[in-house]
């Protein structure tokens, strides 16, 4: 039974509070409302500008190829990993060349050197300056002018384009039949010519959107990008612009939060800490122990995720094989890249999911009806999902189900970078999705029934729910919606379909990724940490409870708009550059004060003794605050103003803000929470965490060096190519097989191995949980944590305290 206080106790909030949440929660609907009105307006605005399909691409000597053709290329190259080999207008794998960068210096070259001969020398570069002045000056009118017909829908080229075409269909159909190491495009990737030429096709389209102007204007359709000097691809007016304002918005917001934070005066630590850890007499349900088996399988997941991390790592310097083991006949670099970046989200995705599930009666206060059979369906329900995906994806990228078809489509692989896995695979992922929200509410729902209470009296949490929520009603709704949003922004997936043009696709994808896992996955996690912490009563209710509604609007504020910093080069107007460098911009503010949260955890530590039983779960959670600082804020921002990412769109500085912001941020959260609830869940028993403590500081010295010796240095060195000679440049086994950058690119290694061996400590500490190496001997003045014996029913959690 719950009892009931008659006293108020520090989980109610004052009146200040209660009004300045109210405060909170009005500045979060307005932003939430506005942000979303400009979203969908400015996606109404790319399908409107977005780059046209010609029914027809046409010569004086006839028809090239139909829009048709374009569009069964890029479905070819999708069935075959697409993002995951090569990258097309920046976005994909950094191995392979980036098709349209490389499709469009090959074209300009070839033209100028046709030129060059009929002037009776070999090449261009043996034209003298002012001849090679005047050659580009035509070049440029050539590729810049637009020759779309809007009213019959056909693009007609000069019949050296035509010529310059078939000589890049020769090449690449080439490469994918003859394999390239130094791009890890293994042997016969693609043997038909036929399928090929039609891949082909959609590269030439993508090109021809980056060099042909937009109509009445005189930038191109992806705004000049990439960087090519031949044809003029310079940073138009608008990019240094908002550039300098994005620079401009993010000194001010730093200090306007430095302002904040200095105005607010709460003591987070309640006076009344508890002398001993209050899960102590906590008794789990049987959902809750449903939710144990979730955490060894993110175990699971993630060292597989870090094994393939570092397969896809070594393909960068041995593109064929694994130390001399020719694996790419088995395991080719799309395959392994596609199985590391999904594996990367769904083990992070289900740590939090599980986490949810094992709150989620705590808060209510008593275990719902069937609720452990539903975690255990939902569990079945995404092993399906993830082998059954992998599965189709192998298939998809071997060429076993054919190319570019609807099979492919459905239970092979979608070639789309995070959002890979098949529309069936999807379909289940969204229902399961859907289930997790429906288990997470009927958990909930009795907290937000007693908060409704009408004589003002709070529900206080027993020795056995000591989770209960109490009257903490702003920071459950919170959780709630944040579920809820889960479930339902995975749905801008289904936005894209077989056959969707390339922008639109970016734009739902980018939905999923960014506010997806970026956006909404933040804000469920924020609440659950300041839930569980407010609840083992080291921070108080009510600041926690105004410390989410504040933080969630801060990030929402930057964080929704902030994600047309995806966009800029993907057939968007103008527009859509000018609001993601402004709101990209005030999206890092927040993470410019990530030293203060990490302080404040290691505070924690030093309230009570018992305390120190969540010592390595907090740590995870203080290094979070340095990823999210470092990671996020400083690499993020690195990348994010537009006359950045013109030059660096597709080069390794982006892997250097996604390694430390994906796994420093969501994937140490992921450990941080899997080892509180494990720790809950095991309140009396003693662990042996000296495997936690090394895979700890392998987990963050790895990442550190992977960042710092390898992915920084190369990052930049392409930088400077792209800045120097163009993107084309950056991206070429050329270049990057120099003498300096081959050993930058060894240098991976180091950093790799201290972090797989963290990665695997890790995953041997939650074996050694079922096999008890993982634990001390029990000591008989320990609490333990007990069972329930009854059925699987709705049952209230009992008041005292087991022994």
């Amino acid at each position: 039974m719950t009892t009931v206080s008659e006293r108020p106790r520090a989980g109610r909030a004052p009146k200040d509070h209660q009004k300045r949440d109210r405060r909170w929660w009005i500045a979060l609907i307005i932003v939430v409302v506005a942000s979303f009105t400009v979203l969908l307006q400015q996606g109404m605005a790319i399908n409107r500008d977005k780059p046209p399909i010609p029914s027809s691409v046409t010569s004086p000597s006839g028809q090239l190829m139909s829009g048709a053709d374009i569009v069964k290329g890029q479905q070819i190259w999708q069935s075959m990993g697409g993002q995951e080999i090569g990258s097309v207008w920046g976005h994909g794998a950094y191995v392979a060349p980036d098709w349209t960068a490389d499709w469009l210096h090959r074209e300009a070259m070839f033209i100028l050197d046709t030129w060059a001969k009929e002037r009776g020398v070999a090449s261009f570069d043996q034209l003298k300056p002012e001849d090679q002045g005047a050659l580009q000056a035509r070049l440029k009118s050539t590729l810049r002018t637009n020759t779309y017909d809007k009213a019959t829908g056909v693009i007609t080229l000069a019949p050296v384009r035509v010529q310059a075409y078939e000589n890049n269909v020769a090449h690449y159909t080439q490469m994918f039949r003859d394999g390239h190491e130094h791009y890890a495009i293994p042997k016969d990737a693609m043997k038909d010519p036929a399928l090929a030429r039609q891949m082909c096709n959609f590269f030439w389209w993508t090109a021809w959107a980056a060099s042909t102007n937009a109509p009445n204007n005189e930038v191109t359709y992806t705004q000049n990008w990439p960087h090519e000097p031949l044809i003029d691809n310079v940073p138009p007016a608008d990019n240094i612009l908002w550039s300098i304002i994005s620079f401009i918005l993010l000194l001010a917001g730093i200090a306007g939060m430095v302002y904040y934070h200095s105005s607010q005066d709460d003591e987070e630590v309640p006076e009344d800490v508890p002398s001993r850890d209050p899960l102590l007499g906590f008794k789990s349900t049987p959902s809750q122990q449903a939710t144990l088996k979730y955490f060894f399988v993110v175990g699971l997941l993630f060292v597989l995720q870090i094994a393939f991390g570092i397969i896809g790592a070594h393909y960068g310097v041995e593109g064929g094989a694994l130390f001399g083991i020719p694996i790419d006949q088995i395991l080719p670099y799309a395959v392994v890249r596609t199985w590391h970046t999904q594996l990367g989200i769904l083990w992070i995705a289900t740590a939090w999911l599980a986490t949810g599930l094992y709150v989620a009666p705590a808060v209510g206060g008593k275990e719902p009806k069937f609720q452990r059979l539903g975690v255990n369906v939902l569990f079945g329900a995404l092993l399906v999902v993830v082998l059954g995906s992998m599965a189709g994806e192998w298939l998809s990228i071997m060429g076993k189900m054919g190319y570019g078809n609807k099979l492919n489509f459905w239970f092979g692989t979608q070639g789309m970078e995070y959002v890979d896995l098949g529309r069936a695979f999807q379909i289940g992922l969204i229902i399961g999705l859907f289930l997790w929200f429906a288990l997470m509410w009927r958990g909930m729902a009795p907290a937000l029934k007693r908060a409704r209470s009408t004589d003002g009296r709070t529900i206080d949490p027993t020795d056995s729910a000591p989770l209960a929520s109490g009257s903490q009603r702003s920071l459950i709704i919170m959780l709630l919606m944040s579920c809820l949003a889960i479930a339902g922004f995975y749905g801008a997936a289904f936005g894209v379909n077989h056959s969707t043009h390339l922008s639109i696709a970016e734009y739902w994808r980018w939905w999923v990724v960014h506010l997806w896992v970026e956006g909404f996955f933040e804000v469920f996690a924020t609440a659950v940490m300041a839930f569980l912490f407010s609840r083992l009563r080291l921070v108080k209710a009510a600041t926690a409870q105004s410390a989410v509604l504040a933080s969630t609007v801060i990030f929402l504020s930057g964080g929704i708009l902030g994600t047309f910093h995806h966009l800029y080069f993907t057939g968007a107007p103008s527009s859509v550059l000018a609001l993601g460098a402004a709101f990209s911009a005030l999206e890092v503010v927040p993470l410019a004060l990530m030293g203060f949260e990490a302080f404040k955890h290691l505070k924690l530590l030093k309230v009570r003794e018992w305390v120190a039983g969540y010592k390595w779960a907090i740590y995870f959670f203080v290094s979070v605050s340095f990823w999210n600082m470092l990671g996020a804020g400083i690499f993020g921002f690195l990348i994010n103003p537009p006359i950045s990412l013109f030059y660096v769109q597709g080069l390794n500085l982006t892997p250097l803000h996604g390694h430390t912001a994906l796994f420093g941020v969501y994937g140490m959260l992921g450990i941080g929470l899997m080892l509180f609830c494990v720790r809950s869940l095991m309140p009396g028993r003693e662990w042996n965490d000296k495997p936690i403590a090394f895979g700890f500081w392998c987990l963050n010295g790895g990442l550190f060096l992977m960042a710092f010796l390898s992915l920084l240095p190369l990052g930049l060195a392409q930088a400077w190519a792209s800045i120097q000679h163009g993107l084309w440049y950056a991206r070429s086994d050329e270049f990057l097989y120099t003498p300096a950058l081959t050993v930058i690119r060894w240098l991976r290694i180091p950093g790799d191995i201290i972090f797989g061996i963290g990665a695997l400590a890790i995953g041997v500490f939650m074996v050694g949980l079922l096999t008890g190496h993982s634990l001390k001997k029990d000591r008989g003045d320990v609490v333990e944590a007990g069972e329930l014996t009854a059925d699987d029913t709705d049952v209230d959690l009992p008041t005292k305290p087991v022994a």
